[in-house]
């Protein structure tokens, strides 16, 4: 995973808060999520904008695509990396997710007790779209069938090990 460490001008030498940022969607950390850690490193934190998984500088096929399991840990990874820094302070950790990221980033943080503050940056609330459509227009009975229709997706992508573009993507 390819990211960017920012740090305040003046290191005392003090162990430092660290946050690290990303989203939104379609971006890399030189843009939005690079912008958000130079504000922060200036504030005093030590911050680390990252490209998520398959898109930028990092790693990963299908290129630009996401997946909200695989992005979940890339924050986790970010947590991993700056819990081993020496001018972190591992008991001092945060996220800030912005646009979509921001529900990647809760997901994170219930998944991760290291994670001690989550900030979402978001006008779309895309996990509860995810979960009960736009406008809240699937009741129980549909979220269901579409559930059913996702698994079997997935299977067939295991089994045939072609991973289908879904919209958004291109065909390419």
């Amino acid at each position: 995973m390819a990211a960017d460490l920012y740090m305040p001008k003046e290191i005392t030498g003090e162990k430092l808060p660290a946050i690290a940022v990303s989203g939104p969607y379609g971006a890399v950390k030189e843009q939005s999520s690079g912008l958000y850690a130079q504000h922060l490193a200036e504030q005093g934190f030590l911050t680390l904008a990252f490209d998520p998984s398959f898109t930028g500088e990092s790693g990963g096929k299908p290129r630009y695509s996401s997946s909200m399991d695989i992005n979940t840990e890339d924050f986790c990874a970010a947590v991993d990396f700056l819990s081993c820094c020496e001018q972190a302070d591992a008991q001092r950790i945060g996220i800030l997710g912005i646009c979509g990221w921001g529900g990647i980033a809760l997901n994170a943080a219930a998944l991760d007790p290291r994670i001690k503050a989550t900030v979402c940056v978001t006008l779309y609330n895309m996990t509860r779209v995810t979960q009960q459509g736009y406008f809240d227009s699937m009741d129980e009975e549909a979220r269901y069938k579409l559930k059913q229709e996702l698994a079997q997706f997935r299977t067939e992508e295991f089994r045939t090990g072609e991973i289908k573009p879904q919209g958004g993507l291109s065909e390419q």
